[in-house]
């Protein structure tokens, strides 16, 4: 059966990358597998040097490789081809916040937490495990503002009520809740952790709520560090309440249990 060349075209794609001793493009394997996974036959054009780079996209009038061309129509880099695949939307529908952050935390925190209490006590369901969900939570939120405390403090001050009164509270708060969770983890020294869980998440859950639902501010959650894309809100002061309940909770379950 003779081969359709208008078929062939279009199920083609031309990808000229990076593939030097030095680098090698990672956008160009991400284009070249994505491309592949789609069905395409990629006829994979390495640019070995940087003059032949340069000499590329001179004549594309591009400023960045890779390029991918499908059916003689340049489609652009990798992002572009995740637009024109329908991976992702156009740039104009994008949207500049995601909760993928907290909900890639909940949920290890919460494996985590049924994983420690199957190992503990021979089921994954016990009240352990709720109380080493919401302290791991508290561990691992606090771990991503460790990363760069100063960039956190920043996104802090703009609306933490305590850190606008003391600068420096911004910088302690993520030491703070690094401890009550680990504490709590660990259950051990409630005298410390309660308390230190319950100021916190107190102080918290108020300027969330003054923030977003009295003043109606639009802003970025500092919560799981100064570079993110989580808006201010619903979570934050979910973390901020979960921490209070925990600060509640543990003096009260050792009379209880």
């Amino acid at each position: 059966m003779a081969s359709n060349p208008t078929k062939d075209r279009e199920t083609t794609a031309q990808l000229f990358r990076m593939v030097m001793p030095d680098h090698l493009c990672p956008f160009g394997l991400k284009s070249k597998d994505l491309l592949e996974r789609r069905g395409f036959k990629v006829e994979d054009h390495p640019l070995t040097t940087r003059a032949e780079t340069d000499a590329f996209m001179e004549r594309q009038g591009v400023g960045t490789t890779p390029q991918v061309f499908i059916g003689g129509e340049r489609i652009g880099g990798y992002e572009d081809l995740r637009v024109h695949l329908g991976v992702d939307p156009p740039p104009e529908e994008q949207s500049d916040t995601s909760y993928q952050p907290v909900i890639a935390i909940f949920s290890v925190a919460a494996l985590l937490a049924l994983g420690l209490s199957f190992h503990q006590y021979g089921t994954a369901l016990s009240v352990r495990a709720v109380e080493w969900f919401i302290s791991l939570s508290m561990t691992l939120l606090a771990v991503q503002k460790l990363q760069d405390v100063e960039s956190f403090s920043t996104m802090f001050l703009n609306y933490d009520l305590l850190a606008r009164r003391f600068v420096p509270y911004g910088k302690i708060y993520p030491f703070g809740e690094a401890l009550a969770g680990i504490l709590m983890t660990a259950g051990v020294l409630v005298w410390i952790s309660a308390p230190l869980a319950l100021f916190i998440g107190t102080v918290g859950a108020v300027s969330v709520f003054k923030a977003v639902y009295i003043d109606k501010r639009e802003l970025k959650c500092a919560c799981v560090g100064g570079d993110t894309s989580v808006p201010l809100g619903f979570v934050s002061l979910t973390e901020n309440l979960m921490m209070v309940a925990m600060g509640i909770w543990m003096p009260l379950r050792s009379f209880l249990l």
